[in-house]
């Protein structure tokens, strides 16, 4: 096994996965793409092991602090251990993510199951080296009928490997659909954000149905309904709000599937617009909004931007709820800190005149389980605020 050495130790002896290439004595370049490295600090005292990418501005992800074989039987533990967290924690469901990358000591791999339908995204060139193992692994475990692979994702792009989709086992010819808290929810994997559904926001929407009963509101950027059927459930008049067709589409689809057609309603339609025309409307007319938009942010140097783009949305639906009124509000970038979360909202607050209470600031659920000596891993900001 090759070795590498490392000039600065102090965040990675502090827990954190990633090396960047300007940390590393040695040139990157001369070492293949995805192969398994030794990493050592410059006394050449063991450090752990990783895998390497010349490519990628992340050289280095460690796998393990141990000395010991990285192969099949290495990812097999893994994989259960992951498996185990997640029965202990949340016992069986039918739509949970099983493999959280980092957060599972898995830097580059995510796995999402719903029903008996497997999604992978191989994020990285050291996990696409492993690529072959981990399916048959995981096919031996869970012995799914549907594997796919979403391997289109931007930061494959980063690392140099192309953008794909696959269908490895099984097929698509009937959509797998999942109970959420009582809550159908049809699932195309193959299609639309993430692998098909946000698994990270399942608690959050299960408290904010707890929290409003009744009333009529805004769900903003709804993609296939998961907010608004969830608060329609609980007696709420709701519109979602996406510029996608095919996401409202399917959100009607699944308001359908509830018998819930005549409490949720979904519009086409640009946020920023439909929002602008309301505002011009000068009322207060919803006694709730969720807003839940993507990741503006994508970059650090992107940040001044997303925060402003952030606190005109906000600004906006806290001049639209009522006296009362709830505002759910969430931001899904972890170059957007917790601590830059609540002063953009306080901002949006003075901005839109009303005074704000913090009901509950909340992040991703426990099936995304968050390292603590690595802050990306905690992306999710997820806050239900008062408005007054």
């Amino acid at each position: 096994m090759q070795k590498i050495h490392l000039k600065r130790t102090k965040r990675i002896n502090d827990g954190h996965l990633w090396v960047f290439s300007n940390e590393l004595y040695e040139n990157p370049k001369k070492y293949a793409s995805g192969s398994i490295i030794e990493l050592y600090d410059m006394k050449d005292a063991f450090i752990g092991i990783g895998y390497i990418n010349p490519q990628s501005l992340i050289s280095v992800r460690i796998l393990t602090r141990d000395r010991e074989p990285v192969d099949k039987e290495f990812f097999s533990k893994r994989i259960k251990d992951a498996l185990m967290l997640r029965e202990k924690l949340l016992g069986a469901r039918d739509a949970i993510r099983l493999i959280y990358s980092e957060g599972d000591f898995l830097p580059g791999l995510i796995a999402d199951k719903y029903k008996n339908c497997l999604v992978l995204q191989f994020l990285t060139a050291g996990m696409e080296a492993m690529k072959e193992s981990i399916i048959n692994l995981f096919d031996e475990m869970l012995v799914p009928e549907v594997i796919i692979l979403r391997n289109d994702g931007r930061s494959r792009t980063l690392e140099g490997l192309a953008l794909h989709k696959e269908i490895v086992k099984g097929n698509l010819d009937t959509l797998p659909v999942i109970n959420e808290d009582g809550i159908l929810f049809e699932i195309n994997p193959c299609e639309g954000q993430k692998t098909g559904f946000f698994l990270d926001q399942r608690e959050n929407r299960i408290a904010l149905k707890n929290l409003i009963k009744g009333g009529k509101g805004l769900d903003l950027f709804c993609y296939t309904g998961a907010w608004s059927i969830h608060l329609a459930s609980a007696g709420a008049e709701v519109t979602g709000i996406d510029e996608s067709e095919k996401a409202v589409t399917q959100a009607r689809e699944n308001a359908e599937m509830n018998n819930l057609q005549d409490k949720g309603k979904f519009i086409k339609d640009d946020v920023f617009v439909f929002l602008k025309n309301e505002s011009l409307k000068n009322e207060q007319a919803y006694d709730f909004i969720v807003l839940d938009p993507p990741a503006f942010v994508k970059s650090s140097s992107r940040i001044k931007e997303a925060l402003k783009a952030y606190r005109e949305l906000n600004s906006i639906c806290m001049r639209l709820i009522k006296k009362g009124g709830i505002l759910a509000t969430s931001s899904c970038s972890y170059h957007i800190s917790r601590e830059m979360f609540i002063d953009m909202l306080k901002a949006s607050a003075k901005d839109s005149g009303k005074r704000i209470r913090l009901l509950s600031l909340r992040s991703q659920g426990a099936d995304h389980p968050i390292l603590l000596s690595m802050p990306e891993t905690e992306y999710l900001k997820c806050a239900f605020l008062l408005i007054e």
